[in-house]
């Protein structure tokens, strides 16, 4: 039985980030080469991209370079060539957003649609599996249902995001940042528009709420919905974040990785997706690195479509970090908090007070609860703490690294003075032979013993162990001898993992496929459609006036009436389109 493959996605700014990813678990990274990738402050050189490469393949884990920004004309020519230098480098996938790269040649690896493709319905999925996509990464404000109806319409794979940032507008059409500010998303330098602080305005210019990130989402995080994300159809886990710093992948990585495991220990018919185990290392917990909150957002939305997760991330767009408690007293520089979490010199604090207006500071000194600030101007009792930098945290990301180790097999058959020694792992061997001249052993049980000892050892990344011994006769071997053929078969093991060939895919240019690119590089009279919806997040929704949790809802406008968000000289009109319940951002003009 072949064992159906699930694949942790991780993050990677940089090669060092991307090596630690790997490291800490994941079976593959996502990351820029020096241009046309949707986070254009997160470009790498085409050498740094091949020692990411090498180090991946060997544990047989994959590099997906990201070519999903929309294209200028002139550009084509330099996006074909950046796409076979990264080829090249020994990239393994490529996610593409602009469907004009499909219309000339290709490398032969996999083709993955981006999710800036605007993946949320069967139709568009057939569309993209006819082009030739071997994936599709889908839209994050998707149901568990509307997966399963993707799941259904397609035999290619599916990944889904299972943890990080969302954005509030449909990905890939999404161009408030590109109204506001001239920075396009789609050309991968997005403004983060949706982070800003709004007042929400009628149209008779009363302010229902005034100055708070209303567009800003919660992070995403679904660990506890993993099986019934594999049950719909995903098999590939994506965390977002090419942006964030090794702390944080390094974390969330390793968390996820337990996740998966545990998954896959309780259901044989699947397996990770690349080679290895973790060994030791530090303890994960992604509420001690960069966080604004969580939400399921619409995964596990209930069949009337009202979602179950609130989205909004009320206090700061900001990483608020984990909650401690709450101000106790001040007493000069000195602040009493309350709660059980130990506190460090170092750490990094949030206050939040009236208005839900944040402050930050830095622990000069902490002595249990209390805490000597460099500054405590505006803090006062009662507002809220939380910790944002935990730098015993960072000290152990930083120190306690995981060990992922590859097990090898070792042949050893020595037959008349000729001895040959295989060394696999992942159906990759290599050998050495040699004519042996070692003396003869007096004992023969204590030789054979220290020759499994010797060779059943660490090296580098590997854990050797003997699966079969022929000796005839049985010869005494110094120690350095043997660690000296293990120290070979290592060396010459990890060439052969880190250069392995890919597999060909063959890929047939597809005249026409740019009349199937839904995002432009103009701005539409529709600046933005979601899921998410502001009415709903107030609770003034004419369709559900009471949130779950709720105890009390301030009345809202009446449906028919214009809302407003307003941020100095901006002004944008929402309007609800409750039969799709989608909330949609224009222009006010």
């Amino acid at each position: 039985m072949q064992l159906k493959k699930l694949e942790l996605l991780a993050p990677a700014r940089n090669t060092d980030i991307g090596i630690a990813a790997i490291d800490c678990g994941a079976d593959a990274v996502y990351i820029a080469g020096p241009a046309f990738g949707a986070r254009a402050a997160a470009g790498n050189p085409i050498d740094e991209i091949a020692r990411l490469c090498r180090h991946a393949h060997l544990y047989g884990a994959k590099v997906h370079a990201t070519v999903n920004t929309l294209l200028e004309d002139p550009e084509l020519v330099q996006a074909r060539q950046l796409v076979q230098d990264l080829y090249d480098a020994g990239v393994d996938v490529f996610i593409v957003q602009d469907l004009r790269l499909l219309e000339g040649p290709l490398p032969p690896v996999e083709l993955h649609a981006s999710t800036q493709t605007a993946i949320r319905t069967p139709e568009r999925a057939q569309e993209l599996e006819s082009l030739g996509f071997s994936r599709l990464v889908l839209e994050r404000q998707l149901t568990l249902d509307q997966i399963r109806a993707i799941r259904a319409a397609v035999s290619c794979e599916l990944e889904f995001f299972i943890h990080g940032a969302i954005c509030v507008g449909y990905s890939g059409e999404c161009y408030l940042s590109q109204q506001l500010t001239g920075r396009s998303a789609n050309r991968g330098v997005c403004a983060q528009a949706c982070r800003s602080r709004y007042d929400l305005v009628d149209a008779e210019g009363r302010v229902l709420v005034r100055d708070q990130p209303l567009l800003s989402p919660r992070d995403l995080r679904l660990d506890g919905l993993l099986p019934d994300l594999v049950a719909a159809g995903i098999s590939s886990f994506k965390i977002e974040g090419r942006l964030k710093n090794a702390s944080y992948v390094k974390n969330v990585v390793r968390h996820y990785r337990g996740v998966i495991d545990a998954f896959l220990a309780s259901h044989p018919d699947y397996a990770a997706a690349s080679a290895g185990r973790l060994e030791g290392g530090f303890t994960p917990d992604p509420d001690r690195t960069f966080t604004r909150g969580w939400t399921t957002a619409f995964v596990d939305a209930g069949p009337d479509r009202r979602p179950r997760a609130k989205m909004r991330s009320e206090d700061a767009a900001k990483a608020l970090g984990e909650p401690l408690g709450e101000i106790l007293a001040v007493r000069g520089r000195v602040v009493e908090i309350s709660g059980s979490k130990p506190l460090a010199n170092g750490d990094g604090l949030s206050f939040v007070g009236k208005g839900d207006a944040v402050t930050g500071a830095r622990v000069e000194l902490a002595e249990g609860r209390r805490v000597t600030l460099r500054d405590k101007t505006g803090l006062t009792p009662g507002m809220r703490v939380y910790r944002n930098l935990d730098i015993r945290f960072e000290r152990e990301l930083e120190k306690n690294m995981p060990r992922r180790v590859l097990d090898v097999a070792l042949d050893w058959h020595s037959r008349d003075g000729q001895t040959v020694v295989t060394a696999s792992s992942q159906g990759v061997s290599v050998e050495q032979r040699f004519t042996d001249a070692a003396p003869l052993a007096d004992k023969s049980d204590v030789a054979l013993e220290g020759l499994r000892r010797q060779l059943g050892k660490h090296t580098g990344p590997f854990a050797f162990a003997i699966r079969s011994l022929e000796a005839d006769p049985v010869r005494f071997y110094s120690a350095a001898f043997l660690n000296g053929i293990r120290r070979d078969l290592a060396e010459a093991l990890q060439e052969r993992l880190e250069t392995r060939p890919r597999p060909d895919m063959a890929h047939t240019s597809r005249p026409g496929a740019a009349a199937l690119n839904r995002s432009t590089l103009g701005i539409p009279a529709e600046l933005l459609r979601s899921r998410y919806c502001i009415r709903w997040e107030l609770g003034m929704c004419p369709r559900c006036r009471v949130k779950p949790g709720m105890t009390s809802v301030t009345p809202g406008p009446d449906p028919g009436s214009p809302l407003f968000l307003v941020n100095q000289k901006n002004r944008l009109r929402l309007h609800f389109d409750c039969a799709a319940c989608e909330m949609v951002i224009t222009p006010d003009c």
